[in-house]
């Protein structure tokens, strides 16, 4: 079996994800295709370079619809002749989009790929595709469907962790990212997003707010609250399912949770043979990959099981991974994660997360792969571990080793 490598990995900044963010104007295909022809001009590639592009997109209505992969391609300056395949796992679909072409160099389909994914947030509303997951009654009923929020403040409830605690984590995320873009240490993997006519668009995260403080977060209403225990009552529905629990204590709100942003990701992977046919040098190699489901009410506990998961199948400990990306969907998943491995904050999203510079939901998992990768170059570290909670309740996880 051969070995995946990890060769570039690069990213836009995260618009705003608003009407009057910066990448409004940008639609879904235009962004993926100038994340194409970064990868293809800053690697050399010409011709039938890669087997396929892998894109990861949640939304897949509208224009993000009809195999947005391809269409990417298309519009691209990559040949027609590489064709374009779209997947969709939620909020993994970027990393899903990774690990499927990585496992796809390993079993010998191809030297390489090109994998990320998109996510136009202000152009493409979450939730528009009507997914079943949270509009058929006959589902909904079945798993216990609550929002994502109230998911947040179950596992908030069941693990005690207080509206402080929370607070906290976000307000050192923003802390993190603008200390991180200060020093420049995303340089590497930002590429610029530019109108036709060359003019720079989109340069910076602009959803961080950098002068968040704890004072500020504790001003903000919780936002799943009424939603919870109003109209149309979701606690309930949560507690018939977790009987055990008095009452849901809602922490989350729009200072301690994700943002919602537009941006697109993209790595690069190949084989040892794909280096040496286009002069590349292997920054890392993907040792493993891993994707679990779990309960589809508390949703978002995936990071926990995945990552037992993976390293169990790996024969590593918690111990063996010198950093750590975890998805900042929600304050108290973060928690979690640390809670349940023991793990120090000061190896877990060290330049932030996306909390403070959002979560464009397809493009997030290749995000947070090639913002580990950079982070592990820099401090010289050796394997680094990226996961993320999933919708409907899963969990998906790569590990990755400096060469």
């Amino acid at each position: 079996m051969s070995e995946a490598f990890i060769y570039d990995a690069c990213r836009t900044p995260r618009g705003k994800g608003r009407a009057d963010g910066a990448l409004h104007e940008v639609t879904s295909v235009a962004l993926s295709a100038r994340l194409l022809n970064a990868v293809r001009e800053r690697n050399g590639l010409e011709g039938h370079a890669v087997e396929d592009v892998i894109w990861g997109n949640v939304t897949q209505v509208g224009e993000q619809g009809g195999c947005l992969a391809r269409s990417a391609v298309l519009l691209s300056d990559l040949d027609e002749s590489i064709p374009g395949l779209s997947i969709n796992r939620f909020c993994a679909s970027g990393m899903e989009a990774v690990n499927l072409a990585a496992n796809q160099v390993k079993a010998g389909a191809g030297h390489g790929y090109i994998a990320g994914g998109v996510e136009m947030m202000s152009r493409v509303a979450m939730g528009s595709d009507g997914a079943a997951i949270a509009v058929d009654p006959s589902l909904t009923m079945k798993t216990g469907f609550v929002p994502q929020g109230i998911s947040a403040d179950i596992i908030a409830t069941e693990y005690g962790f207080t509206r402080s605690e929370a607070d906290a984590l976000a307000a050192e995320s923003q802390r993190r990212a603008a200390l991180a873009w200060a020093e420049g240490r995303f340089a590497k993997s930002i590429v610029p997003v530019r109108d036709q006519n060359g003019l720079t668009i989109l340069e910076h995260d602009e959803y961080m707010r950098p002068e968040t403080t704890l004072e500020t977060l504790a001003a903000l209403k919780p936002a799943f609250k009424d939603m919870g225990e109003v109209m149309p009552g979701f606690d309930k529905v949560a507690m018939l399912k977790y009987p055990h629990l008095a009452h849901v204590n809602h922490i989350h709100h729009a200072g301690n949770s994700s943002g919602i942003v537009d941006g697109a990701a993209a790595v690069l992977i190949g084989d040892a043979e794909f280096g040496r046919a286009h002069g590349l040098r292997p920054r890392a190699r993907i040792r493993a990959t891993a994707k679990i489901g779990t309960d589809p009410t508390i949703m978002l506990t995936g990071p926990v099981p995945v990552t037992e998961k993976i390293l169990r199948d790996s024969g590593m400990t918690i111990g063996d991974i010198d950093l750590f990306e975890v998805n900042e969907a929600f304050a108290a998943v973060v928690l979690r994660f640390m809670q349940a491995f023991g793990v120090s904050p000061d190896v877990v999203n060290v330049n932030g997360g996306a909390i403070a510079m959002g979560h464009p939901l397809g493009a997030s998992g290749a995000i947070i792969i090639g913002t580990l990768l950079d982070e592990m170059e820099r401090r010289d570290l050796t394997t680094g571990l990226a996961t993320l909670c999933i919708a409907s309740g899963m969990g998906a996880a790569t590990i990755i080793e400096r060469v």
